[in-house]
């Protein structure tokens, strides 16, 4: 079987000509939001305001307990949406309108939801176009802990073929 004979099979994410208004996607992944993931973060940040990272000070807030870092929350839900928006991306243009809806806590799972709600060709890149969506966070519970808008420059079908990078192939046989 040559390299390219499992190519139909593989997922190549969605190009310009994949999106319409109105599409809406969900991830199909959760995350779960860790203790560690909540100290890595504030921690890598510099973010140094202690709801975030001491139990001792938190207890004595409304919430009783460390909030997840809203960056960290931000970061996690664009990241669950990128497999259905934007994985042939070639830049993120902007992030609009980000409320915070709701705390997130260590051990609250997220979601993704994005809704299409521009398609156009770019104006300065040929091969390319612009998205517009609108992206949430959803908890376990099925609460909305964020809502942001997005735009980002993405390929068309044709010229990402220019770019994209290609499995190599292996110069070995297999050992089992």
């Amino acid at each position: 079987m040559s390299a390219d004979a499992d190519a139909p099979k593989r997922w190549l994410g969605r190009f310009l000509e994949d999106f319409d208004v109105g599409d809406r996607f969900r991830s199909r992944l959760g995350r779960t939001i860790s203790e560690a993931d909540n100290t890595w973060f504030t921690l890598l940040t510099m973010n140094t305001n202690q709801v975030h990272f001491n139990v001792e000070y938190a207890k004595g807030t409304e919430f009783e307990r460390p909030l997840v870092v809203s960056s960290l929350t931000l970061a996690v839900v664009l990241g669950l949406s990128v497999a259905d928006t934007s994985e042939n991306a070639v830049a993120n243009l902007g992030w609009e309108d980000i409320k915070l809806v709701r705390p997130v806590f260590a051990g609250d799972t997220l979601w993704a939801e994005s809704e299409v709600l521009g398609v156009r060709e770019s104006r300065s890149r040929e091969g390319c176009g612009i998205i517009e969506v609108r992206t949430r966070g959803v908890n376990q519970r099925g609460e909305v802990v964020l809502e942001f808008r997005r735009s980002f420059m993405i390929f068309k079908r044709a010229a990402a073929a220019e770019v994209a990078a290609t499995f190599p192939l292996a110069t070995e046989d297999w050992r089992v």
